[in-house]
């Protein structure tokens, strides 16, 4: 079901150099990421076109054209990965199933679904990440939430079993993330490094995105065995960056810079250049504050326009997935920063968006995946929903 077409590009929703606003209630937190469609924005939010801000940059020209839907007919659609033949495993966050998804013909197969996934809330089977060596390794690693906990584990695929039974018995790498009915966090994926990274959130339990010793609130770095990598900001720790509400999306760029998506509260959603060691300052800081020891987002959002879940590296733009806003997100890149203003793309055209992908790999040229988000009981489901789409972009 395409739903009505709105203006293609907006430009006055997003300005990027704005003045960010402090928490100002670091006892909240309730705020989801399905766009939080029960918590307006702040009447006392600043605005972005108050005085003392910097003009936007011009937007930056480009197109974006739905070339085909790959597939249909997806529950709860979370996690998307692809393998090496380009073939692509989904998995469903409600179902805790993963299934695998030929991207010639789009007929779907269920290799099998994780034991001990305990869905309620934002919770569930989230992200995926297949191993670097998978050819010879043939592991898939996946987030969830249990009855206890977040964890992240890893299976073995083997793909001459019937469907349904491929996967083998979960061996669980990391345990203890916190879990909430929100801010679970959920995306995962291998950095150009080797090492596996996972985007958590503070489950609504604002202080623990302060607290270096709790999972929650965290960029996580760890070996494919789930152990801290040499060489993370603290020794025998897999924290990597700390200060972070709810990270849902993690993407590197032609140069291996690490950028991630994190959902604001009532005011601004961000986009981060991650570093490591740094604090990105929730609940000090939502948005930019210009506040010493907390990093600044490279670019905001407010929460109507955004809500941003999955972002990817391609063509030499950022782009994100916008769960309330309904739209796909382009910031165009000259190094370490936007180049031009954010564009925003198929606004309310296919309803809440989950997850990008680049076809063919991290940086890759001209086509990306897109996965809907509309059967995740947030949104308003069509028939055939939800949908995985290529798309062209330019």
């Amino acid at each position: 079901m395409q739903r009505p077409a709105a203006t293609a590009v907006l430009t006055a929703a997003a300005l990027l150099f704005t003045a960010g606003c402090s928490s100002g209630d670091a006892g909240a937190g309730t705020g989801q990421d399905a766009g939080r469609k029960n918590t307006p924005t702040s009447a006392a939010a600043p605005s972005p076109t108050g005085s003392g801000t910097a003009p936007a940059a011009p937007p930056a020209k480009g197109a974006v054209k739905v070339a085909a839907t790959l597939t249909k007919d997806l529950k709860s659609p979370w996690g998307l990965a692809a393998l090496p033949d380009g073939d692509l495993l989904v998995s469903s966050r409600d179902e805790g199933t993963i299934t695998r998804i030929d991207t010639t013909s789009g007929e779907k197969t269920e290799i099998g679904s994780v034991p001990g996934v305990a869905p309620a809330g934002e919770g569930g089977l989230m992200g995926l990440a297949v191993s670097p060596a998978f050819a010879s390794d043939h592991l898939v690693y996946a987030y969830f939430t249990t009855e206890s906990d977040n964890r992240i584990a890893r299976m073995l695929y083997d793909e001459k079993k019937p469907a349904g039974q491929q996967l083998g018995a979960p061996d669980t790498i990391l345990r203890g993330i916190p879990k909430g009915t929100v801010h679970n966090g959920g995306r995962i994926a291998f950095g150009p490094d080797r090492m596996l990274y996972a985007g958590t959130g503070e489950t609504g339990e604002t202080g623990l995105a302060q607290d270096k010793e709790s999972l929650g609130g965290k960029i996580l770095r760890m070996t494919p065995d789930g152990q801290p990598v040499h060489g993370n900001p603290w020794p025998d720790s897999l924290v990597y960056s700390y200060g972070h509400r709810n990270v849902q999306g993690l993407a590197w760029d032609s140069e291996r810079r690490l950028w991630a998506s994190e959902f604001g509260q009532n005011t601004w959603d961000e986009l981060n250049l991650i570093e490591p060691g740094r604090n990105y300052g929730w609940p000090e800081v939502e948005g930019k504050g210009g506040r010493s020891g907390f990093v600044d987002p490279v670019a905001q959002w407010r929460t109507d326009d955004a809500s941003p879940s999955g972002i990817a590296y391609a063509g030499g733009s950022i782009w994100m997935a916008g769960l309330r806003g309904e739209r796909l997100w382009r910031i165009p890149l000259a190094g370490a920063e936007p180049s031009a203003a954010p564009q925003a793309f198929l606004q309310g055209e296919h309803g809440r968006l989950r997850t990008v992908l680049p076809v063919g790999g991290a940086g890759g040229g001209t086509a990306i995946w897109l996965v809907t988000s509309e059967t995740d009981t947030r949104g308003t489901p069509g028939p055939a929903d939800d949908r995985i789409l290529r798309l062209e972009v330019e």
